[in-house]
């Protein structure tokens, strides 16, 4: 038989991703959650520029960066959206301390 090699190429799963990194999803979920506290700090904070460029960064780096990774390989409202479900849903086992029952023998 004649076999053919076909190479499949390093960016062959870009497609949908931002950098081929991070999904689009979790990059705009990513900006809809630290424009917001980035902001909040330019705007009401009483401090220089340089302070409020550093209070920014700590607040809403890690925020954003969160955001971009996801949670076990979901974005954030995914995963948000079912622990959600999951705390309404579940339910509670309880043991009564029944003992099991024990043959004619007794």
């Amino acid at each position: 038989m004649n076999y053919q090699d076909y190479y499949i190429p390093v960016n062959f799963t870009d497609a949908g991703r931002l950098a081929g990194l991070f999904p689009i999803r979790n990059t705009i979920e990513a900006l809809i959650l630290a424009l917001p506290v980035v902001f909040c700090c330019f705007v009401f904070l009483p401090f220089d520029l340089t302070t409020k460029i550093m209070v920014s960064m700590i607040a809403g780096v890690p925020l954003g960066g969160f955001a971009l990774i996801g949670v076990q390989d979901d974005c954030l409202s995914r995963f948000l959206w079912a622990w959600w479900r999951w705390r309404r849903r579940r339910g509670v086992l309880t043991y009564r301390g029944t003992p099991a029952k024990r043959g004619r023998g007794r």
